[in-house]
């Protein structure tokens, strides 16, 4: 590593160590059985992702031969491959160990993945049974010989391979698991013992290829390259509707190169060989697993629990609460015009913004209804109240990014919907995604224009605001109201070079503003503060600045959940840096940048994240906090963040991560504010009026300060 490289690292190694945080979750004894699986769930998804995409990416640097090299690491596109590979070798071995060990504990309590062995005679009966009228029926088998080539193998599809004999003739065999098939097959008694369908296929091959001999088979996945740039290969045809270019763009993925191998057991010497030349693949791009290859199902199988066991084995239940201040039976816009609300996801509810879209829908005085939208749940209620707004004559206008990624299809499907009700759906930007979640609504009152705006770090998406951390802001802010009003114009028209007073909106104005105020704390030398809470970071320019400041004397905390290319206490570079991750039972999702201190400190809440993509490729948008009461909730979040001593791990300076030390009472951040949101919504004072008596945060709050 070169000395300009002794204070960042690799972004690629640096997401690999935060799947691996993830995967050490499921090693926690104080997590539930069934919930540390999931976490191997977890992993194992964002592994895929991480192939397709990133991986994918690389492989189509290589390709390109320009001599690029990762400004973090200095290291070519083949390096980081080389990088990679030997990184992710041991994570198997690893969630391998997990999974054996927790299906092993998970068998004390019923809950039992087998194998076709391991079956009762009558659970064996009824598994073959199941084939032979359920799966072969819709399986779609091929050799592969002169009359039959070598099948497209679909991306994550799973496979059962073999080499075949048929009288002295010798050939390769494969069957695609159909999609229609469920992975699991759960059988018949008291205890939850299923085997895996693509298990099932693997004991009766023989039965779907009569007259042959199965010499070797095995199960197998491929992953492929899944990284379409919408800016050149998959757009290059003339086309006028955007949609059409998506749907087509969304075929050529399944297409794509291979880029893993996934194998359930080793394989012969010319086994191997035949799949490398024939994907093609390279050796060192082949797994071996005795793992499941998927293991999405696992988030059913709480479900089909007895109450009993369902509590033994899962997390308490816990009912995101209405926000403290916020008086369900009454109009949310009047609420807003009075006084700033945050919410806080998914300690809150997202109902409020749900109820303030339902209510303008039909309020007589709301002449408009404008938003981003980057991912939906597949149940929008957000959808249904736009529709009902424009069904109702208000001018409802969506602007949503059918890029994003994996969510492409929903997104095609939403926006159809969209237009039939009578909104005015528009995409964005040909070379920016627009990432920013925004909305303005807009009335006209006794005569006057008057705005209600809805900015969060978050999704719109029911499904996951139950599931990641997020906070969101709605504002009756005459000059936040005015800027939302600009972008909506701007966003209309194409223009990317709008001027805000308030907003700070990439790729124009937010990383030279963030340049700018980390500047002003630099200036103030050991007096200056920055605290950041954000999911990555991988801008070279921004993590330069961070040094810096560090150099200055600035005190730079940041809450870095996943990538982090700036190593912390470096000496002479960034000894003033300190950086934690927190993976915990929700997903670490909400970005906050506060600068400074006291009455002079300037807060943002924002959709961006620090990485290049979000600072120069994307449309996003951070929102300064004015109201006092709201930028005291957004400090207890951040406070509890950096007082948690049981989830949070620590960056050193080698890129390692350690836990935190246990000084006095062990602090779960989520767990807190889980806490403190039901204290807050049990004991809520009425509308507006402010509680008399220090909550458990406030309490928080002032032990860290004396600390």
């Amino acid at each position: 590593m070169t000395s300009e490289h002794t204070f960042t690292q690799n972004r690629e190694l640096s997401w690999l160590a935060f799947n691996d945080r993830v995967l050490s979750e499921a090693t926690d004894e104080t997590v539930p059985l069934l919930e540390r699986l999931k976490f191997v769930s977890i992993f194992t998804s964002n592994l895929d992702e991480f192939f397709m995409i990133r991986v994918g990416s690389l492989f189509d640097l290589m390709n390109l031969k320009d001599g690029s090299r990762d400004s973090r690491s200095g290291w070519t596109p083949a390096e980081q491959l080389e990088a990679i590979y030997s990184a992710v070798r041991p994570l198997y071995h690893k969630r391998e160990e997990i999974c054996n060990e927790l299906e092993q504990q998970l068998r004390v309590h019923g809950v039992c993945r087998l194998t076709y062995p391991e079956l009762a005679p009558t659970e064996q009966k009824y598994a073959a049974q199941y084939f032979r009228t359920s799966m072969a029926p819709v399986l779609s088998p091929q050799i592969v010989d002169t009359h039959h080539p070598f099948p497209h193998l679909k991306n994550k599809t799973i496979h059962v391979g073999a080499w075949v004999k048929y009288k002295s003739r010798e050939v390769f065999a494969v069957v695609p698991m159909p999609d229609a098939l469920p992975p699991v097959l759960f059988l018949p008694g008291s205890d939850m013992r299923y085997i895996h369908t693509e298990e099932l296929l693997f004991t009766f091959l023989e039965q779907v290829f009569p007259g042959y001999t199965v010499l070797e088979k095995v199960i197998f996945c491929v992953t492929r390259n899944a990284d379409i740039n919408p800016e050149d290969e998959a757009f290059d045809f003339d086309e006028s509707d955007f949609r059409k270019k998506m749907k087509k763009a969304l075929k050529q993925r399944m297409r794509l190169a291979p880029v893993r191998l996934e194998l359930s057991r080793p394989i012969s010497a010319a086994f191997s060989s035949y799949l490398q030349e024939r994907l093609p693949i390279q050796e060192k791009q082949m797994f071996i697993t005795s793992a499941p290859l998927k293991l999405d199902y696992v988030f059913s199988l709480a479900s089909r629990l007895p109450e009993i066991k369902r509590r033994a084995l899962t997390y308490a239940p816990f009912t995101p609460c209405l926000t403290a201040g916020i008086n369900p039976n009454e109009s949310m816009i009047r609420q807003i015009s009075r006084q700033d609300r945050l919410l806080s996801y998914p300690f809150e509810r997202m109902e409020p913004f749900l109820r303030l879209i339902r209510e303008a829908a039909v309020d007589p005085s709301v002449v408009s209804i404008k938003i981003t939208i980057y991912r939906l749940a597949r149940k929008a209620k957000l959808v249904e109240y736009l529709c009902a707004a424009a069904e109702h004559g208000k001018d409802v206008t969506v602007l949503i990014e059918l890029r994003a990624r994996f969510d492409e299809q929903n997104n095609i499907d939403w926006s159809e919907q969209l237009e039939e009700a009578g909104c005015t759906v528009i995409y964005g930007f040909e070379d920016y995604k627009v990432h920013s979640k925004i909305c303005l609504i807009t009335r006209q009152d006794h005569g006057e224009i008057r705005y209600i705006t809805q900015v969060g770090t978050g999704n719109y998406n029911e499904k996951t605001a139950e599931q990641y951390t997020d906070v969101s802001l709605l504002t009756a802010d005459p000059r936040i109201g005015q800027d939302a009003a600009e972008f909506f114009k701007n966003m209309s028209i194409g223009n990317l070079d709008g001027a805000y007073r308030e907003l700070l909106v990439a790729p124009n104005s937010l990383k030279r503003t963030l340049l700018q105020l980390m500047d002003d704390e630099i200036a103030k030398r050991d007096r200056g503060r920055i605290l950041i809470k954000i999911n990555s970071i991988t801008d070279v320019d921004l993590i330069e600045k961070l040094k810096q400041a560090s150099c200055a004397g600035v005190q730079v905390d940041m809450i870095v959940r996943g990538i982090c290319c700036i190593l912390p206490g470096v000496s002479g570079k960034t000894e003033n840096v300190h950086v934690r991750s927190i993976v915990g039972r929700y997903l670490e999702h909400s970005r906050i940048y506060c600068f400074g201190t006291g009455s002079e400190e300037k807060m943002y809440i924002s959709s961006a994240d620090f990485m290049t993509r979000n600072t120069q490729r994307r449309v996003e948008v951070a929102c300064p906090i004015h109201d006092r009461a709201v930028r005291q909730k957004l400090h207890q979040i951040l406070d509890a963040c950096l007082a948690d001593n049981t989830k949070a791990r620590i960056l050193q300076s080698d890129g390692a991560y350690r836990f935190c030390p246990q000084d006095g009472e062990p602090v779960d951040s989520q767990q807190l504010l889980m806490n403190a949101a039901q204290k807050a919504a049990q004991a809520a004072p009425p509308a507006d009026k402010p509680q008399s008596k220090p909550g458990l945060l406030q309490s928080l709050r002032r032990r860290l300060h004396r600390s």
